[in-house]
């Protein structure tokens, strides 16, 4: 059974915010529930996995639909994301400047470290990648632009936290272990311990953690006094990058990669005369 449709039944949902548009909200969320790898899904679906309630789905999709946001296929009775996300996207990136900065720096690091360099920015429980670099070394995985890594056990994750303000990480870890629930203390044991590196190294490590094959290292990148925190990150085969080539080679080399980022951003921050 679906809760009625009212903004109060929506967990997701302030419930108490005169200026929070219920609807636009709902329409976003339904976007946000295709995952990577998933066409179609139809209005049950999309219920299902926003919690919204079905008559308001219809609805929903069949305005998303007629805004180009969505594609029905008519034979299946299902949607999959249209045109409409992908131009947000693009017009999204081709405003971000701060990638036109990095991707010569991440790919010169990238070709000399046979490693995938990557930027990313957070949203939600994950790190979102904004710009990634391949080397042509044995990647036992090769993500690209778009692709998600969690927050909690990534090395650019627990980077982006270190990078931020004490309020605001701890904001953040509550929104993680509410995700995680029952296994959050797993995941938070390893955020103490990047902390912890980031204290002691200037950059955090993920070993194994994200995925057993794969080990890297990552640090923030501070912008505007901390309005805004990003994170870059260096990762490959845990074959190749045991401890103390993390620690020893790369980790001091990225660092190097993140001033040299920083430096040539710093000129867009300063405010015009």
């Amino acid at each position: 059974m679906h809760p009625t449709d009212t903004d109060a039944d929506d967990p997701q949902l302030p419930g108490k915010d005169r200026n929070f548009v219920t609807a636009l909200a709902r329409g976003l969320e339904l976007l946000r529930a295709f995952g990577a790898g998933e066409e179609y899904l139809g209005n049950a679906e999309l219920s299902n996995r926003t919690n919204i309630p079905r008559p308001t789905v219809s609805r929903l999709t069949y305005t998303l639909t007629q805004l180009g946001y969505l594609q029905h296929n008519t034979h299946l009775e299902k949607y999959r994301l249209g045109p409409g996300v992908l131009a947000l996207g693009y017009r999204f990136l081709a405003n971000m400047g701060i990638r036109e900065i990095a991707r010569p720096h991440l790919q010169k690091f990238a070709d000399a470290t046979d490693c995938n360099v990557s930027l990313g920015g957070a949203d939600r429980s994950d790190m979102v990648y904004l710009e990634t670099c391949h080397g042509h070394g044995p990647l036992i995985i090769r993500l690209d632009a778009g692709s998600r890594l969690p927050i909690a056990t990534s090395a650019i994750g627990r980077a982006w936290l270190c990078g931020l303000s004490e309020e605001r990480r701890q904001q953040v870890l509550q929104e993680l272990a509410e995700v995680y629930g029952n296994e959050w203390p797993q995941y938070e044991t390893g955020i103490q311990q990047s902390l912890k590196d980031y204290s002691q190294y200037g950059f955090c490590l993920s070993e194994q953690d994200w995925q057993r094959d794969i080990s890297a290292v990552a640090m923030p990148l501070i912008l505007e006094d901390g309005a805004e925190v990003m994170a870059i990150n260096c990762g490959g085969s845990s074959l190749r990058l045991d401890h103390d080539r993390l620690v020893n080679n790369l980790g001091p080399r990225l660092k190097e990669v993140a001033n040299q980022i920083k430096q040539e951003l710093a000129p867009r921050y300063r405010p015009s005369r």
